[in-house]
């Protein structure tokens, strides 16, 4: 079939963030410790980042790369980049600072953000940095400083070379990359995985419509946004109107406080999460007066875990993917007929890796 004007539209990301910014004004679309940003508010800082970005020379096809734990700004980077034109390289921030290095060289990154927590990682790399032109420094405020900055300016004072003006998408082909994720390298080099604004836009959609999510859903940020672009969350939350719930490090004692003070609904993250829930002192604090549903993935979560989750009410659903398929791909799909089985059968079932 033709693509014709009249009827054919990219599929992208960006319009997700169209859609709810226009729906959801006023709406919560980020929490972040004390402060809270509106879809107005957070549509703006986007405009404002992409702005400043085409200021300072970035290029279609450039690769911007960010170096930042799970804080607003990598949000604003999973939009803000690609509007200007660019590819985003969000970079696992457990790497070594020798792989961190080879990831910036192999993608050909011009600008990388970075979050003075992690500046040492770059620090000692710095000379080995084949094209990477400037160095933006992320301070986190809401946090007592932590590292250094680098020779640079700060990610507020950048975005501040930018208008919050609405920029059209310089988007020709839905096919185009958005953003490139680096396996973890343990079978070699980190190898990069382009991933493209069809790609990104279908599995988003798919994500939030497993899960169930909705304009009310809310999702906290205990998976890393760097991995699989924190399978496509970052960008399918945003798709239903729901609300991000960032967390800089995940501490079982915030995650509980979180759960019951912000009324997550959602969250994803490895076995190893889930453990660590399950065996800290504070998840005896845990009050659920909503649904809460949780997608795991990562490795095979035993029967014994996610019948410890089931009793505290939270509802386990079990994925499996990898970087080079956008993150989860198959999912074990529940059948009504098993709500009658023991817990201990359930938790069997559940432990299932699924079907596409």
């Amino acid at each position: 079939m033709s693509k014709h004007k009249v009827s054919y539209q990219f599929l992208t990301p960006q319009s997700f963030l169209e859609r709810s910014v226009a729906a959801f004004h006023q709406k919560d679309a980020i929490v972040y410790r004390s402060s809270r940003w509106t879809y107005a508010q957070f549509a703006a800082r986007v405009n404002q980042l992409a702005n400043a970005l085409k200021n300072w020379g970035l290029q279609k096809g450039d690769r911007i790369a960010f170096l930042c734990p799970n804080i607003p700004p990598m949000l604003e980077a999973h939009f803000g980049v690609p509007l200007a034109g660019g590819v985003l390289v969000a970079i696992n921030i457990r790497l070594a600072a020798k792989d961190i290095c080879y990831i910036l060289n192999n993608c050909g990154a011009r600008l990388v953000f970075v979050d003075t927590e992690l500046s040492h990682l770059v620090a000692s790399v710095r000379d080995e940095l084949e094209s990477v032109e400037e160095i933006i420094n992320i301070v986190d405020s809401q946090i007592e400083a932590k590292g250094e900055k680098l020779p640079g300016t700060d990610y507020e004072t950048f975005l501040t070379t930018g208008s919050s003006d609405p920029i059209s998408s310089s988007l020709t082909d839905e096919n185009e990359p958005i953003s490139i994720n680096y396996t973890s390298g343990t079978s070699g080099q980190p190898k990069g995985v382009v991933y493209t604004h069809r790609g990104a836009y279908l599995n988003a959609l798919g994500e939030a419509l497993e899960l169930g999510m909705n304009n009310n859903s809310i999702y906290l940020w205990t998976l890393p946004m760097f991995h699989c672009n924190g399978w496509c969350f970052t960008w399918g939350v945003i798709a239903v109107g729901g609300t991000h719930i960032c967390m800089r490090k995940f501490f079982p004692n915030t995650v509980v406080s979180l759960i019951m003070d912000e009324g997550v609904t959602h969250f994803c993250g490895s076995p190893t999460i889930l453990i660590a829930l399950a065996n800290d002192r504070a998840i005896k604090k845990l009050q659920l007066s909503h649904p809460l549903r949780v997608a795991t993935a990562g490795a095979p979560p035993s029967p014994t875990i996610i019948q410890t989750m089931e009793e505290l009410g939270i509802d386990i659903t079990h994925v499996y993917g990898l970087t080079e398929t956008y993150g989860p791909h198959s999912v074990c799909e529940w059948q009504a007929p098993w709500d009658d089985l023991p817990m201990a059968e359930r938790a069997k079932l559940k432990a299932r890796q699924g079907v596409p």
